[in-house]
Order: C-alpha cells, then structure tokens, then sequence
C-alpha cells in the first residue's frame, strides 16, 4: 500500500481504514523511499484490529534499467537505513528540479513549488509532477501529463540514480529486514531470480494487479524450485486515477500463510524459506 507519505492520495490512517472497510486482516504500508507514514498507520491499526508492517519500496538499477523492491518488517529507528533513504528522497528533489526545468523550456510554466505543494512533505514522485502539470493547465489529466511530459522516453522524462540491488539487500538485512522483488512481469524469469537470489534475495512478488494467471504460476513455480518465499499484494494508491494500472484495495487475496511464513523466516523459525 501507498499513502501520502510518498505518491499515495490517503493519508497512513485513511489507508488503514479502507483496510478494514475491504475487510483485510493486515497490509504493509510501502510509501516509496520513506518510512515516514508508518507510525500513523500502525497506531490506526491498532485501533482498527489490522496489522501493519512497516514497510518500503526502493527503486534499482537493473540490465533494463530499473526494478523495484520492497523490504519487509523494517524498523524505525535505524541511522543505517535512515541515512540511505534521506539520500534517495534528496535524489527524488533532484529529479523534480530538472523535470520542471525541462517542462520550462516546453512552454509548460509549472513552478517547483506547485510540485512540491502537491506532495505535502512525502517524498517527491513525477505523479506529484503530474499533478503540478494539470493543476496549471498543461495536461488534461495525469495520464495525459505522463504521456506526454513525463513519461519514459517523453521529452520531460529524468532518470533517477538507482542504487544496486545488492546495496538494497545490504541496509535492510542489516536492519533486520526481508526483501522481496516487486512486479517483475514479463521479466521474471528463472535467470533473472535466480541470479538476485545469489545477491540475497528472500522472496518473490508473485501476486500484482499486473500479473495474469499464467504469470503468477510461472513465478509461483520459479519462487518454489529456488526455496524462496512470496509475497503480493494490489499496490494500491488510492482511489486510481485515469489510466492507473494499480489494483484496488484487497483485490490481490495475499494468504494469511504467507504473512506468517515471512514473520517466521526473519525470525529464523523457519528452517527453509520454501513456501
């Protein structure tokens, strides 16, 4: 799940509430970058009977150029992992400036503090650059401002400066934490996983709006054969937006099973990863 801490339009708690409103029985909440909406949302929790897990999704460096990953049970008093993801939200600010400045020389007058009102001290992302884009008239919608500005390949587009995978694995192992790769569609291939499994791999994002049946059961299959655990869940947003391909809340049906495997894995009662 996303909440305002970073590209989400519901606030940790509002989060937690729809939560329960879609009958779950827990979420992660993995704001991208930032841990920052996790107290909020694990106090609502506790008022609403949900467990939260404190969670987050980093983006990679990878052969096709980015891949993202999320790390699992991460704590919040950690200076480790504190200093690296005040790093990639310094790189998130970065990225914004030189976007703006490129819609600039577009014709598209859209001022840095509009984006930055837009993301209300979370953690900057081009949907918060989108929202600018529309809010001063250069795009119907975010879908259009994507489309046309800020998607990849779009004359606005700004790469980010991806961490390695490994550097990834590394912070969150260290501050007790489980990794799992998130969404790799098409991509999934046994090569690909087997290969971040050598670099510490725990577990594999088999379930995501993304996925079709046939590719859940070949990542099921490759995550089985390679001992590793899974993970999934809708990616939720908010409310979607025209043209969002995040799934709706609860929509994914992530067995209990596996929230239990993954709290046993990192506690090491699990003698083997296999799920």
């Amino acid at each position: 799940m996303h909440s305002t801490a970073s590209d989400g339009s519901i606030t940790p708690e509002g989060v937690v509430r729809r939560a329960r409103a879609a009958g779950l029985h827990g979420i992660a909440l993995t704001d991208h970058d930032t841990l920052a909406g996790v107290p909020e949302a694990v106090a609502a929790g506790e008022r609403y009977e949900i467990r939260v897990v404190a969670g987050c999704e980093f983006s990679v460096a990878a052969p096709w150029g980015e891949m993202h990953v999320l790390g699992y049970f991460l704590p919040l008093e950690s200076a480790e992992l504190d200093s690296f993801l005040e790093r990639c939200r310094a790189d998130r600010l970065r990225r914004a400036r030189e976007m703006v400045q490129r819609l600039h020389t577009l014709g598209i007058d859209v001022p840095f503090e509009t984006v930055l009102e837009q993301s209300a001290g979370g953690a900057v992302g081009r949907p918060h650059v989108a929202r600018a884009i529309v809010r001063h008239g250069g795009a119907r919608d975010t879908s259009d401002a994507f489309d046309r500005f800020i998607g990849r390949d779009r004359p606005a587009f700004v790469e980010k400066a991806l961490p390695s995978f490994r550097a990834v694995v590394d912070v969150v192992h260290a501050a007790g934490g489980v990794v799992s790769v998130a969404h790799l569609k098409e991509r999934g291939t046994r090569a690909v996983i087997e290969g971040l499994k050598d670099e510490g791999l725990d577990a594999v994002e088999t379930r995501h709006p993304s996925h079709d049946p046939d590719l859940r059961a070949r990542l099921t299959d490759i995550a089985l054969e390679l001992g590793l655990l899974r993970t999934g869940g809708s990616d939720w947003h908010g409310d979607p937006e025209p043209g969002s391909s995040h799934g709706t809340i609860g929509s994914q049906q992530v067995p209990r099973e596996w929230l239990d495997r993954l709290d046993a894995f990192r506690t090491g009662s699990l003698n083997t990863a296999a799920s």
